[in-house]
């Protein structure tokens, strides 16, 4: 195995619904290219994600965006020196196209492999400037509340190799949560956008009455 100092890291996610790859510089701190492609068309006419769709439109696209994010990057294959993948949480065929691709592209260029958590991305991407560059800008310890469509959980961080989950969701979260309330009022998909845009049409009113401080009260009055 190859034991020089890393210098460029390519990153493959496909936990979900979008295909996506990146290469970071590791010398600069910094993302040079990231490439995605959506399936919210393909799934459009479901009202959800459906996993075996998700799976296969992974199989069909990996090797185009990977080799759009190297492009855009100004590198080569040969020129990675580590390939990460998403390893869990996720959907398991959508994991298992993102990961034994990069696994097998590793092991046949002679390169580092990184398994890594998804809920990482979500954490640490916090860390990332409008530039894509990376930087200790957050004080440890820290909570960190990760909303998207597969989680909504709670996070202690206390550096970048030690994290807990303190809290989240029972069943599904938000994000998943948003969709099937669109799908029984006949909205399209994705619908987290489309509800939050008709809730900026209505005035506010607390149909449920929720208990609030005294302080988020006097705001929403």
């Amino acid at each position: 195995m190859n034991t020089k100092p890393l210098k460029f890291i390519l990153g493959i996610e496909s936990s979900c619904d979008e295909t996506a790859a990146a290469v970071f510089d590791i010398e600069q701190q910094k993302i040079l290219s990231n490439k995605l492609y959506s399936q919210v068309d393909a799934h459009t006419i479901y009202g959800g994600v459906v996993p075996e769709v998700a799976s296969r439109s992974h199989l069909e696209k990996i090797d185009l965006i990977i080799n759009e994010a190297l492009d855009a990057a100004g590198v080569k294959l040969e020129d990675i020196d580590a390939i990460g993948a998403t390893s869990k949480p996720g959907l398991a065929g959508s994991l298992l196209v993102g990961f034994c691709f990069a696994k097998t592209v590793a092991w046949a260029q002679n390169k580092k492999f990184l398994a890594i958590d998804h809920n990482e991305g979500h954490i640490f991407s916090s860390f990332l400037d409008d530039q894509g560059y990376f930087s200790n800008r957050i004080p440890f310890p820290f909570l960190c509340l990760s909303v998207s469509g597969g989680h909504t959980s709670f996070f202690i961080v206390r550096s970048f190799d030690s994290y807990e989950c303190v809290g989240g969701t029972i069943d599904d979260a938000a994000g998943e949560a948003l969709d099937k309330v669109a799908k029984l009022m006949g909205l399209d998909y994705p619908g987290g956008p489309i509800i939050e845009k008709l809730a900026h049409e209505v005035n506010f009113e607390d149909f449920c009455n929720y208990p609030r401080n005294k302080k988020m009260a006097q705001t929403l009055n």
